[in-house]
């Protein structure tokens, strides 16, 4: 690890975050730029997003807008990040994940792996019905 970046973030993670990114197949963001033209020049565009997340000068770029048709016949927007922007959202979350996870209480579902609204509808029906029967 070069001593000179204040961030101990090494090559290898930001490789694995690829990876994982790449598993997703998401779309384009507001660059235009697909998975497969990050590709085209992978080891120059993994090298200079680590270098900018571990030298403390990574800047996230715009996120392109995309409106989402809801079934009332309203849409929704939906923010889509960059390649790199998704890479670099990924080795933050390595890194946060198995820190904070545990800190979180167990009726806790928002934005949490393995967990989704469903989930916590259930939980909260079986609770308010414990209550009921309760009193």
């Amino acid at each position: 690890m070069d001593k000179a970046k204040p961030f101990d973030i090494s090559k290898r993670e930001v490789w694995e975050a690829f990876k994982r990114v790449k598993a997703n197949h998401g779309a384009a963001g507001v660059d235009g730029q697909s998975i497969a033209e990050f590709e085209e020049d992978l080891s120059n565009n993994l090298y200079r997003l680590w270098n900018r997340l571990s030298s403390g000068s990574y800047v996230p770029p715009p996120v392109r807008r995309v409106d989402i048709p809801k079934a009332d016949g309203k849409t929704r927007p939906l923010g889509i990040p960059t390649v790199s922007d998704r890479i670099a959202q990924m080795v933050v979350r390595r890194y946060l994940e198995p820190i904070l996870e545990p800190v979180f209480h167990d009726d806790s579902y928002g934005y949490r792996p393995g967990r989704s609204a469903h989930q916590a509808l259930v939980v909260a029906r079986e609770l308010s019905s414990e209550v009921v029967y309760a009193a």
